[in-house]
């Protein structure tokens, strides 16, 4: 008579804080924050609610929890070796192809509630002030130079997001930049002359090096003393 072989059972790692949110941040990449549910998580985790709830509370400190993870592999990097200015647009390049891997972040980060001393962002924005310092910015101008950089990081990384997600699933980003374009230079040519103009340029653009343009025109303005011209009252 045949004995049946006892099937091994599987190893599963101990649940713990820390992949319960990896596997929110998967979950809000897949499905989005609607689809971020305890009973979805508890199924990609394979257990029970009440396990997950033991390491966090409710879905408001999960969706900043992932958050923070997020940005955390943001703020990772080394600068040493590098200038200010290097230092500058490889953080906001990260940010940029943060929030653009995870749609979510942008919104997230506009939405979650903020406490005193506690911003998702504040890691980026120490480490944006800490070049800004290093630029030899005026004391007075730093921190305007700092909000600066951080709002245009930001705003412009979020909109990148928006317009990825408005798009249809079918778009085909070079033949909407097209046809956009073509559109421009069939506006009236004397309330839309600047568009007209630049419209061979939307056809041309890259997302990212257009970024990064941004991020050289600020930095260009904080070296040159155009913060430090501003006196405080």
């Amino acid at each position: 008579m045949a004995t049946r072989k006892r099937r091994p059972e599987r190893r599963q790692e101990p649940l713990s804080r820390e992949r319960i949110v990896t596997a929110a941040v998967e979950l809000l990449d897949t499905v989005g924050e609607g689809g971020l549910t305890f009973r979805a998580l508890s199924e990609r985790l394979e257990t029970g609610p009440g396990a997950i709830y033991w390491h966090v509370t409710g879905k408001t400190e999960l969706l900043v929890a992932a958050t923070d993870a997020v940005v955390a592999t943001i703020v990772a990097g080394d600068d040493t070796g590098a200038t200010p200015q290097e230092a500058i647009r490889a953080l906001a390049l990260g940010v940029f192809d943060a929030i653009d891997a995870h749609p979510w972040l942008g919104t997230l980060l506009a939405r979650l509630p903020r406490t005193p001393g506690r911003s998702p962002m504040l890691p980026v924005f120490e480490r944006i002030g800490r070049q800004v310092r290093a630029l030899h910015v005026p004391e007075a101008a730093r921190f305007t130079a700092a909000s600066a950089l951080m709002a245009y990081i930001l705003g412009v990384a979020g909109q990148n997001a928006a317009n990825t997600r408005a798009a249809r699933p079918d778009t085909d980003r070079t033949a909407f930049l097209d046809a956009t374009a073509t559109a421009w230079t069939e506006l009236d040519p004397d309330r839309y002359s600047f568009t007209r103009e630049v419209a061979g340029q939307l056809r041309e653009h890259d997302d990212r090096e257009e970024f990064l343009a941004g991020i050289d025109l600020i930095l260009a303005g904080i070296t040159a003393g155009g913060t430090g011209s501003r006196q405080r009252p």
